[in-house]
C-alpha cells in the first residue's frame, strides 16, 4: 500500500509502470518475455520502451560492483560560487572516476560520487590537487561510503510497485536462484573493460553489438555476462527522470546519528517509500539519504512527521538537488553541443 504522498504523484500509465518494474526485476529481459508477463504484445513493450527513453530519459546501465572492482567510493561535497558551479559540475562529470554529479542548494554546492581503486590515489589527487586549485571552489569535504543500506541498484517504490509475485517470478533470470556475493577475490579482469564500457552506455545492448564492441563471439559474451551477473560483479541500474512520476523535489539528507542507533535509523529510512539511497559514511554526518518527494510540502511532511520522530538523530541538514548533471555513467543534463570544460580550464574562469 503506497503512502498518501506517492498516491498523489502524477505517474505514467499501468503498462509503462509495469515495463519499468519488469526492468528492475531483470534489466535485460527480452521484450517478448516482458510482454508475456504484462499481457501485452512485444511491439507494445518495444514502443513504450522507446517512448520512455525520450519522454522520461529512461536508461539501463550495466555497472561493475565497486567491491569486486576493488574500489572505494567517496561522497564529495564542494561549496562553489554559483557563477561557475555549472562549469565545475560539468568538468567533474567528464572524469571517469565520478558519478551522480549534482548541483545542490540552488547551485551553491556540488555533490558527486568518486570511485577509485582502494590502493590508488585518484581520489586523493582530486581532493588535494585538482579541486582546491579550481576557481570558485570555496570548500571541500569528503565522506567515504562505509555501508550501503539502500541503493545499487536504486529502487524507488514509485517505479517498482506494479507486478505481482507471479509476474516477477516469470521475469527473474535463472541464475538468480543462486546469486553470488561480493568477495575479496578479483572477478573482473582486463578483458572485461570493453564489455563494461559497452554496458555502461547501454545495458540492454544486444549480444551481437556487445560482441562487436569486445571482439568476442556472441556466445562467449553471453556466457561471460551471465557469470558476471551471477557472481555479483555486475549489476544493472534503471535510471529515469523522477519528474516523469510527478517528483519535483529531490533532496539529500545529511544526518548526524548516535552510533548505537545508526543501523536502526538507516533501516527505518530504507523502508520508507520516499527514499532511494541510504548509506553510512565517515564524517560528522554519519548517514546520508536521497529522498524523492512530489513537492516541498511533501518534503516538509516527511521531515516533520517521519524523520523528526526517529530516535537517535541529533541533527539533519537538507540540501535540495537543483540539477543532476551526470547520472551513473554519462552526462544527463548537458546540451547536445556543449563541451564540458576540464578542471584546469575552470581554474581561471573567475
Amino acid at each position: 500500500m503506497l503512502s498518501p504522498i506517492l498516491e498523489n504523484c502524477r505517474t505514467p500509465d499501468e503498462t509503462d509502470r509495469g515495463l519499468i518494474h519488469a526492468l528492475y526485476v531483470d534489466a535485460r529481459a527480452p521484450f517478448s518475455q516482458i510482454g508475456s508477463a504484462l499481457g501485452v504484445s512485444t511491439q507494445t513493450v518495444a514502443r513504450r520502451y522507446q517512448s520512455l527513453r525520450v519522454k522520461a530519459s529512461l536508461r539501463v546501465l550495466g555497472l561493475p560492483h565497486p567491491q569486486h572492482a576493488h574500489c572505494a567510493e567517496w561522497l564529495i561535497r564542494l561549496t562553489v560560487s554559483p557563477s561557475v558551479s555549472r562549469d565545475v559540475a560539468l568538468a567533474l562529470s567528464r572524469r571517469a572516476d565520478t558519478s551522480w554529479v549534482s548541483l545542490v542548494s540552488g547551485g551553491a554546492e556540488i555533490v558527486a560520487i568518486v570511485q577509485a581503486p582502494i590502493t590508488a590515489t585518484s581520489a586523493e589527487t582530486l581532493l588535494a590537487r585538482d579541486v582546491p586549485r579550481t576557481a570558485g571552489v570555496t570548500g571541500v569535504s569528503a565522506h567515504r561510503l562505509l555501508h550501503l543500506y539502500l541503493g545499487r541498484p536504486a529502487v524507488w517504490r514509485g517505479y517498482a510497485n506494479v507486478l505481482d509475485d507471479h509476474q516477477q517470478k516469470c521475469l527473474r533470470p535463472r541464475w538468480l536462484a543462486n546469486p553470488g556475493q561480493p568477495s575479496c577475490e578479483p572477478v573482473l579482469t582486463g578483458t572485461d573493460v570493453s564489455l563494461l564500457a559497452a554496458l555502461r552506455e547501454d545495458g540492454r545492448a544486444s549480444y551481437a553489438d556487445l560482441a562487436a564492441a569486445t571482439g568476442r563471439s556472441p556466445a562467449t559474451v553471453a556466457r561471460r555476462l551471465e557469470f558476471l551477473r551471477a557472481s555479483g560483479s555486475l549489476y544493472f541500474e534503471v535510471d529515469m527522470d523522477p519528474a516523469a512520476f510527478g517528483i519535483s523535489t529531490r533532496t539529500f539528507l545529511w544526518m548526524e546519528v548516535a552510533p548505537d542507533r545508526l543501523d536502526q535509523v538507516a533501516m527505518r529510512l530504507s523502508g520508507h517509500e520516499e527514499t532511494v539511497f541510504v548509506a553510512a559514511t565517515t564524517g560528522r554526518s554519519s548517514l546520508v539519504a536521497d529522498v524523492l518527494c512530489p513537492d516541498p510540502d511533501a518534503l516538509h511532511h516527511f521531515l516533520t512527521r517521519f524523520v523528526g520522530k526517529l530516535d537517535g538523530i541529533r541533527s539533519v541538514e537538507s540540501a535540495p538537488v537543483s540539477q543532476t548533471v551526470k547520472r551513473a555513467g554519462s552526462l544527463s543534463m548537458a546540451p547536445a553541443r556543449y563541451r564540458a570544460p576540464s578542471l584546469s580550464a575552470v581554474r581561471h574562469a573567475v
